[in-house]
């Protein structure tokens, strides 16, 4: 029967099945690279996402497939006649093939070094080629990559002349008008059908991988190229203002307006601080790179990695469920910055020029010295533009600008950052308000030559590091030098003068997913609720603080700037999401709003035992209980009501959010 079809036919029935298997084994590898061995998938999620997955690879195959079916069968287009339509249609499928396997391989590197798949929001890398590539240059064995990319290439190429030449080789079947068109039209059926996927009024879509709460299931069924471009499709966001209105009254209450409007949506209030430590002092802002509380000594994590914040935490106030609304460095900037969560779809908002000049409550801070030190470029993400617009005359501390040595693709070292911040903080007319941004915890963790002291640890093995929420020693060492240089820094000040009128405040820009440990809540857990992307210590240390104290209550990085202007003593002019973290009026309704940035994001809400979370959509929602062995049931049934206040202000922050950067411009709100 084979032998008496078209001879094209016959090709791709050998060259559809064969290169949809493959895809399946590289969606195999997948599991076995990324499967979370504390919270496997059950059987019938495994079944699922390898049966929808494998729906989508077959249908990236039909699309590479398709210029030849229309057109291979045309006799002088024919790769069976003509030696040089053979290499034709060869250069164009082994084109399409390395594309394809160009996004496997990104997909595989994106997903290790997020925890996430490979989407849109990754163009946000070429923005910064250079960096991006010197820190792949730096992270990856790039040389050996590229051999097995050309080896993988080399391969399919050969394979698919070698098909061509046995289908080129055998014999030939004449055929009638009407048998032709009925192989043709049967063969496009099948195709058809291979494609759209389903036996519905719509096609398999990229949404219906999202059939499980196991986060891990959904990652499972995607397939690279088509997920990628599913999620390029969606722009910039766009805010209703009708939706706005409608959620105004749940919002305006929730942040203490005074003066509600729905028709002008007033979001400004004037707020007098509620907690002041000292008079006019000095602010030391250290955001720190990727430290998730999991894996930090502040959450007793027993390979002790930060002993010096440790160290501050007890001996100043301490917020235990501090939260980020999203992973990624310049969205964490542009929260702290502008007092509200990073909702941007394409990139972040800190790449968006159309609303970068903010109105920052950073400006309420007069009279201080502005400054912010970074060890690498401030152009990554954008900052640059962000920092410059929202805070006047601040002064911008970059690689260039120091002494220290270049340690690797993110600049000088983060104890060398400190040591140069330091110098000038040293001489600085107070009062001042300053932030330092470390970057050393990154791949590829390099640790400086010249390190001050700080000693790597050996004597720890792979095997007990990831018990506790590493992915190797060289990345717990990279974790622990810089907590050393948060120490050494905190040395050289404690013997400046400007240290005694100094308030200190630490967090993590963002957490990381990943295997997180025994030592933290079950929800922490990349296959679970990653809460561990998401919560980081956050700390108030200052010599002014009399009483040392650890809070319970759950704050978000949008509160950080109204936090530290009440602690200041500096009545400011909020007029964002920000809450003060000390303000008693908001103890009862205490929430963090989280966003995963995709096509149709899923969007959540924090709270001290529960956490919701949806689809942008309002698909796919569920309330689940954050200190459960079983963090994944859906408590949605048992708590109707608590799941129905806390949708509202998950969708309310979110449709806020989109509207109030469009109309919270400096110039606008300074007249």
């Amino acid at each position: 029967m084979f032998l008496k079809l078209p001879k094209l036919l016959r090709f791709l029935l050998i060259f559809v099945p064969s290169l949809t298997l493959l895809f399946v084994l590289m969606r195999v590898a997948f599991y076995i690279a990324y499967n979370d061995a504390s919270s496997p998938l059950i059987m019938s999620d495994f079944i699922k996402s390898m049966w929808l997955g494998m729906r989508f690879d077959l249908r990236m195959v039909v699309l590479m497939v398709l210029p030849l079916f229309f057109l291979g069968g045309i006799k002088y287009l024919s790769p069976f006649r003509y030696k040089f339509m053979r290499y034709f249609w060869l250069t164009l499928l082994s084109a399409v093939f390395a594309f394809y396997a160009m996004f496997y391989v990104f997909d595989f590197g994106h997903y290790a070094y997020l925890h996430t798949r490979l989407d849109f929001t990754a163009m946000r890398f070429l923005e910064n080629a250079a960096i991006s590539a010197e820190m792949v240059w730096e992270s990856y064995p790039v040389l050996w990559i590229s051999a097995a990319i050309v080896l993988t290439n080399l391969i399919f190429i050969f394979l698919t002349s070698k098909l061509f030449l046995m289908i080129e080789r055998q014999d030939s079947v004449k055929l009638t008008f009407l048998k032709g068109f009925a192989f043709g039209f049967v063969a496009f059926i099948v195709l058809l059908v291979a494609g759209y996927s389903k036996f519905s009024q719509y096609p398999l879509r990229w949404s219906e991988a999202a059939f499980s709460k196991h986060p891990f299931a959904t990652q499972l069924t995607y397939n690279p190229v088509h997920y990628f471009f599913d999620t390029w499709k969606n722009g910039r966001v766009s805010f209703n203002k009708e939706k706005v209105k409608e959620y105004y009254p749940l919002i305006a209450d929730y942040l203490g307006i005074k003066n509600k409007n729905k028709n002008t949506l007033n979001f400004k209030r004037e707020i007098t601080p509620v907690k002041p430590i000292g008079t006019k002092p000095n602010i030391v802002i250290v955001i720190l790179e990727s430290f998730a509380a999991y894996k930090s000594s502040v959450s007793n994590n027993p390979v002790d990695s930060s002993p010096y914040v440790n160290d501050l935490a007890k001996n100043g106030l301490y917020f235990k469920n501090f939260y980020t609304p999203a992973t990624g460095t310049a969205r964490s900037i542009y929260c702290t910055v502008t007092s509200l969560p990073d909702v941007e779809l394409k990139g972040t908002s800190s790449r968006n020029p159309l609303i970068v000049n903010q109105h920052s409550i950073a400006q309420d801070f007069k009279g201080y010295d502005k400054s912010y030190f970074i060890g690498g470029s401030a152009s990554w993400g954008n900052i640059r533009g962000m920092l410059n617009q929202s805070m006047d005359n601040l002064r911008l501390f970059e690689e260039e600008d120091y002494e220290s040595p270049r340690n690797d693709v993110w600049g000088i070292s983060d104890i060398d950052l400190f040591r140069e911040a330091h110098k000038v903080l040293n001489v600085t007319k107070e009062p001042f308000f300053s932030i330092i941004q470390t970057s050393g915890n990154h791949r590829p963790y390099t640790i400086a030559d010249d390190s001050y002291g700080f000693k790597v640890r050996t004597d720890i093995s792979e095997e007990e590091v990831r018990k506790y929420g590493f992915d190797s020693v060289k990345e717990f060492n990279s974790f622990r030098f810089m907590d050393y240089s948060v120490g050494h820094f905190m040395e050289l000040a404690s013997k400046s003068d400007y240290y005694k009128n100094t308030i200190f405040i630490f967090w993590g820009d963002h957490g990381i997913s990943g295997a997180t440990g025994q030592h933290v809540t079950p929800g922490e857990g990349t296959s679970k609720l990653d809460l561990g992307a998401l919560r980081v210590p956050f700390i108030i240390y200052s010599p002014l603080i009399k009483e040392p104290k650890v809070y319970d209550k759950v704050v978000s990085e949008v509160d950080v700037l109204p936090t530290i202007a009440s602690v200041s003593n500096i009545s400011y002019t909020s007029t964002t999401l920000g809450r003060d973290m000390f303000d008693k009026r908001f103890d009862d309704s205490r929430y963090a709003f989280t966003i995963h940035h995709t096509a149709n994001p899923t969007i959540g809400l924090i709270g001290e035992k529960y956490y919701f979370r949806t689809r942008a959509d309002g698909t796919n929602a569920g309330l689940y209980d954050i200190f459960s062995d079983n963090p994944l049931d859906d408590h949605t049934s048992e708590h109707q009501e608590l799941t129905q206040k806390m949708k509202k202000l998950t969708h309310g922050i979110y449709e806020t959010s989109k509207y109030i950067p469009h109309f919270n411009k400096r110039e606008d709100l300074e007249k």
